[in-house]
This record gives C-alpha cells, sequence and structure tokens, in this order.
C-alpha cells in the first residue's frame, strides 16, 4: 500500500470516515463509556482521556504497521464530533481476509450512519488493497445483535456461518463475508 492510500479518507454521502485525533478524546470517553457499544464490540472501556489516550495510540500503532485502519465517522449534520467509527484489521500483512468492525454512538443511531460507513469502509478496502491478496472482507458478531444482522445485509455481507461460542463471544456468533 502506498503512503498516499494510508492517508486517504473514504467518504459516504454526506458521512466522512477521518482517522482519530487528539481533539476526539473527550467524544471517544462518551463512546466507549456507553454500554451498548461495550455490549456489541470488543472495544476497550476507557473512563478517562488517559485510557481514550492509548486506545488512539493503538489506532495509529495499528495504521503503521498496516495491520488496522481505523477510522472516526463524521455526519456533518451532527456537527464535527464522531458519531462513530469503523475499522479494517488484518491478521497479517497480505493476508486473504480482513476483519471489519464498526460502532455508534447513541445520539447517532437509526440514521443509517453503520451500514453507509461500512459500506465506505469495504469500497476503500477493495480500492486501496487491490492487489495485495485481500479477496474477502469478515464481519462478526454475537448472535443476539439483530442490529449487527440488519447493518451487514445493507451493507453487503452476507450470514455465512453460525459460530459456537469463543472467549472472544460467549454466545453463538453470526459470520458475515462480502467478497471484494
Amino acid at each position: 500500500m502506498n503512503a498516499h492510500a494510508r492517508n486517504t479518507c473514504p467518504t459516504a454521502d454526506s458521512l466522512v470516515l477521518r482517522p482519530w485525533r487528539p481533539d476526539d478524546l473527550g467524544a471517544l470517553v462518551d463512546a466507549l463509556g456507553d454500554p451498548a457499544i461495550q455490549a456489541g464490540s470488543r472495544a476497550p472501556v476507557a473512563a478517562d482521556e488517559e485510557s481514550a489516550g492509548r486506545w488512539l495510540r493503538v489506532q495509529e500503532e495499528g495504521r503503521a504497521a498496516g495491520l488496522r485502519h481505523g477510522f472516526a465517522v463524521v455526519d456533518p449534520e451532527l456537527g464535527d464530533v464522531p458519531a462513530g467509527h469503523v475499522v479494517l484489521s488484518f491478521a497479517a500483512p497480505g493476508a486473504p481476509s480482513a476483519e471489519v468492525g464498526y460502532w455508534t454512538v447513541a445520539r447517532a443511531r437509526g440514521r443509517g450512519i453503520a451500514p453507509r460507513a461500512l459500506e465506505a469502509l469495504s469500497g476503500w478496502a477493495s480500492g486501496t488493497f487491490a492487489g495485495s491478496g485481500l479477496v474477502r472482507l469478515e464481519l462478526l458478531h454475537q448472535v443476539d445483535n439483530p442490529a449487527s444482522c440488519r447493518v451487514a445485509e445493507k451493507a453487503g455481507y452476507a450470514l455465512t456461518e453460525v459460530l459456537p461460542p469463543s472467549p472472544l463471544w460467549p454466545r453463538e456468533g453470526h459470520l458475515h463475508t462480502r467478497a471484494l
């Protein structure tokens, strides 16, 4: 991947996906403390700006290593404060599949932000990593999260497998995939 692609931000309709910034720390603390985000994702709890700062550093380090590409989702209609997060994660450079994830803050839910942001991230991944061996994107969620099923379907991710419980997911899970 070239340096230009690493710094390019995908867009979707009126949404902007951009790297997280230090001035997002307050919004990040609020988001990562939301019980709905904690229940539906593997995001860590960030009780204060110091712990949110550590999360930001993990995002930056992952981007620098080419293994994790996380973006703040901004809906200009809601202001410049992030309304959510989308991420593309590789297990290893050049892997044939990558995992996508997302969350939205309470004030942004029900506005169609998650599927539009996931669609933008998926298109960006396809264009950015074309020729690098990436052929499939995967979205995982617990079976008791029907909202994530709807988001996955709206963004073109088909339900391909029901997964058994695991240490990361205490209940059965769904694997949704999208070919590139």
